[in-house]
């Protein structure tokens, strides 16, 4: 193979293969150390969308054009039932009560999507004054969970 052709054949793989290694799904968790990781991540990137929405609201800006950090909020709540599994609390900022009051922990994470739903709805009519209401229950019911499951 000439030393051209084997140069171009490698530029072109170089970076074919780097973006099939970006697009390459992470392990799946399965000790509590790896569950409280992917919490941390999760809820940092939740807590860094749930800011930049606020900043965006409150300049004036396009709340309409947030939808992929509203779907951070969105795809959170779907996720945190499977991001609890039993076993996983152990040396971890999980309070017991996850698990010992399930049915609690159900009706905090319900409280989170009914808000992430809301102000997915209010961004995408672009209604600033049911957004910021939304962003407040949003925020509201991070806390309230955060109070009553996390030590």
């Amino acid at each position: 193979m000439k030393p051209t052709l084997l140069l171009a054949a490698a530029l072109v793989a170089i970076p074919v293969t780097a973006i099939a290694q970006q697009d390459a799904p992470a392990a799946a968790p399965t000790t509590p150390a790896d569950y409280h990781r992917l919490r941390e991540a999760r809820m940092g990137q939740g807590g860094g969308a749930l800011g930049a929405l606020k900043r965006v609201a409150d300049s004036g800006g396009d709340i309409a054009a947030e939808a992929a950090r509203i779907q951070i909020l969105v795809q959170l709540g779907n996720d945190l039932p499977t991001l609890f599994p039993a076993g996983s609390g152990e040396g971890t900022e999980a309070s017991p009560r996850v698990w010992s009051d399930p049915a609690g922990f159900q009706q905090a994470v319900g409280r989170f999507q009914t808000a992430t739903r809301a102000l997915a709805t209010a961004s995408t009519a672009g209604d600033r004054a049911a957004f910021l209401t939304a962003w407040t229950e949003v925020r509201a019911s991070c806390g309230g969970c955060h109070d009553n499951f996390r030590e």
